[in-house]
Formats: C-alpha cells, sequence, structure tokens
C-alpha cells in the first residue's frame, strides 16, 4: 500500500538523519547484557543491538519462549535449527529505543526464573 510505503521511506530518512533512536537502542542493550550477566545468564557477546541467550536445547528453547508470553506477557522469538548449528539454540532478544529501564528488569527477572525453573545451565 503507497501509505505504508511512504511510512516507511520516512522512518528511513529520519534515522539516517537522526542518531538518538539508534544510541538509545545501543544503550539499552548494553543494560540488558549487563543484566543478564550479574544474574549468569549466558549472554553472546556481540556489538549488535540483538543480544542472544544461549539455551542449547531446541525443545528447551520453545518452552522457555512460550511460558515467558503465557506467564509474562513477553514475545521472545527461539532461534533453534537450521537457523543455527543444532546444539547452539538460543533466544533473541531485541530491546528497542522505547523500552524502559523497568521492562528490562521485569524481562532480566522473568529469564532468571524460568532458567531456573527449566534447570538450564548458567554462564561459568
Amino acid at each position: 500500500a503507497p501509505v505504508l510505503a511512504a511510512g516507511a521511506l520516512a522512518s528511513v530518512r529520519h534515522l539516517k538523519r537522526c542518531d538518538t533512536e539508534r544510541a538509545q537502542q545501543q544503550h539499552h542493550a548494553e543494560i540488558l547484557r549487563r543484566h543478564l550477566a550479574e544474574r549468569d545468564l549466558p549472554v553472546v557477546v556481540s556489538p549488535s543491538h540483538i543480544v542472544p541467550v544461549m539455551v542449547g536445547c531446541p525443545v528447551r528453547c520453545k518452552a522457555l519462549t512460550d511460558q515467558l508470553l503465557k506467564e509474562h506477557s513477553i514475545y521472545v522469538q527461539p532461534i533453534n535449527y537450521p537457523t543455527v548449528p543444532r546444539g547452539t539454540e538460543r533466544i533473541r532478544l531485541t530491546p528497542g529505543p522505547l523500552h524502559g529501564v523497568e521492562e528490562i528488569a521485569r524481562l532480566v527477572d522473568a529469564l532468571d526464573q524460568l532458567w531456573a525453573q527449566f534447570e538450564l545451565e548458567r554462564a561459568a
């Protein structure tokens, strides 16, 4: 639809001129990484705004994301084979520029609880 294309074009033009949203997103990704690491959750180091957390089992990865949605109303994408090699299944967290510190804390609390519930391996 032309109106959607015009909206997308306006967004791209804005992001090319202004770095505020990108900087805020990177800041939120760093906050999320730090809070996950403080709970010994296995964060994959990356310079990206995408924050992968290793699960290592496709069944538990899917169950974890299902419970996160059911119990906490938080949608997270499970990343399983063939997108990643077997044994490296993970969840992919993508904090946005409009996510608040409270929302990030709520996500980390929920993940910490579910990590214990599913007896998932923590970072060394």
